[in-house]
């Protein structure tokens, strides 16, 4: 079994997490450079990473990975909130590849744009209540649920893209989360 993806992504990372403790094999990809690019598109016609080869079978999106595996591994899964928890993480993770990607291509996403600002909210509304989903313990077991959240909130501290000193539970919850396995192995700072 093969996961592609880059090291910095925290789709892929949640993956990397979830799968810490299984055998498989993971394979950087830096999708921004011709030749992994070029690798990716021939691998995957959606051009994107995570993206997972177990024998003949190919899976393209870390939502239907999660799905794959937990059949494969036999992982619980997701109750319907908290599979409304992942959508909410997964916006501000959407919201927040946006903003990374419009910096990247040279636009200014502090202006008052109506696409910059749209991003900003969301992300602002879900993180509050991230936040109160935190205090309230709903991320004390490590399950997908909790690497998803780690992933994203290790991920946009690193790229600076959310600033999250508002949020005490979600800053607790990262500085716990970061002491289980395959965080240190996972860390986007190695890229």
């Amino acid at each position: 079994m093969q996961l592609y993806g880059s090291q910095s992504s925290p789709f892929v990372r949640r993956l990397r997490l979830l799968l810490a403790e299984q055998t498989y094999e993971f394979i950087g990809m830096n999708i921004f450079e011709s030749a992994d690019r070029e690798r990716l598109i021939k691998l995957n016609p959606a051009r994107k990473v995570p993206m997972l080869m177990d024998g003949e079978q190919v899976i393209f999106d870390s939502g239907v990975i999660y799905r794959y595996l937990s059949a494969k591994f036999g992982f619980s899964p997701l109750s319907w909130d908290e599979e409304n928890t992942l959508t909410l993480i997964n916006a501000v993770n959407d919201s927040l590849v946006e903003i990374l990607l419009c910096q990247r291509s040279g636009f200014d996403t502090n202006d008052n744009k109506l696409f910059f600002n749209l991003q900003r909210e969301r992300t602002e509304a879900v993180l509050a209540v991230l936040e109160q989903k935190a205090a309230a313990g709903e991320f004390a077991r490590w399950n997908y649920l909790a690497m998803s959240l780690y992933a994203l909130l290790d991920w946009a501290s690193f790229r600076k893209l959310a600033d999250l000193t508002p949020f005490s539970a979600l800053l607790e919850f990262v500085v716990t989360a970061a002491q289980h396995a395959g965080v240190a192995e996972t860390d986007p700072r190695l890229s």
